[in-house]
């Protein structure tokens, strides 16, 4: 068990890839808090998923984009666990498919502080235990999106997911000389709930045209991955955003 007794935090992590990733760090026996915003059902069926096999977890309500959710969601891990040693930030939304015609600031604002400002909010909550421990993993799920722009209608999310990547590179400057590593991962298209909400078959007939495997990623492969990040195997990676899309984005 590469994680044991790992204390880990992923946010939205009631369905897809966060659910996946909590499943799979359990397996590797870290303790998991399982944050939802919405998805309540979700949540406690990955709890209790997890506690059937023999893991440890808890399924935890915050809305991410608040300051003060996010500090009592926190302060919920440490009552139990005592502390946090992984966070992954998971937590993101495209909400809708919107073309700059029908862009509107309060839908940009939404984009950015589900995307992005969640980011900043988690990691202020945690950063200074961690430090403070010389011993922390942080590890920001990012998407293709930052790096080619996205389908239709995402370029909000494109932006924030490209800020993601960016913001991943300057924590990463800022606190790996204090022990703590930071970490970005850039799922192409993985099918999920996210791709049935918001790609209709038109658009998702393009996304697998141009991928060289042929079809689209499932959230267990992304969660591996996570695993492994989060894992001493990845002990020396700092600052690194990886891409897993199957080829449909190479370097």
């Amino acid at each position: 068990m590469v994680l044991k007794d790992q204390v880990t935090l992923i946010t939205g992590a009631s369905s897809g890839i966060g659910r996946a990733t909590a499943i799979a760090m359990a397996r590797e026996g870290a303790r998991i808090g399982v944050n939802y915003h919405k998805n309540k059902a979700g949540a406690e069926q990955a709890v209790e998923e997890i506690r059937k096999a023999g893991g440890d977890a808890e399924a935890i309500h915050a809305d991410v984009t608040s300051a003060a959710q996010v500090q009592s969601m926190v302060e919920s891990v440490r009552k139990r666990w005592g502390r946090i040693d992984i966070l992954v930030n998971n937590a993101g939304d495209l909400l809708a498919r919107r073309m700059l015609a029908d862009m509107t600031e309060e839908y940009w604002d939404q984009i950015m502080d589900l995307n992005l400002k969640s980011v900043f909010l988690c990691v202020k909550a945690v950063w200074e235990e961690m430090t403070a421990r010389k011993s922390g993993c942080i590890i920001n799920v990012t998407s293709i999106a930052g790096r080619n722009g996205g389908g239709p209608g995402s370029g909000a999310y494109a932006t924030a997911k490209g800020g993601m990547i960016t913001y991943t590179k300057s924590l990463a400057k800022e606190l790996a000389p204090q022990g703590v590593r930071v970490n970005a991962i850039s799922p192409g298209v993985i099918a999920t709930p996210y791709h049935e909400r918001y790609s209709p078959p038109e658009i998702f007939n393009k996304f697998m045209a141009s991928i060289p495997l042929g079809r689209a990623g499932t959230a267990e492969e992304i969660a591996s991955v996570i695993v492994f990040l989060a894992s001493p195997a990845a002990s020396y990676i700092v600052g690194e955003t990886v891409e897993v899309n199957g080829g449909m984005l190479m370097d």
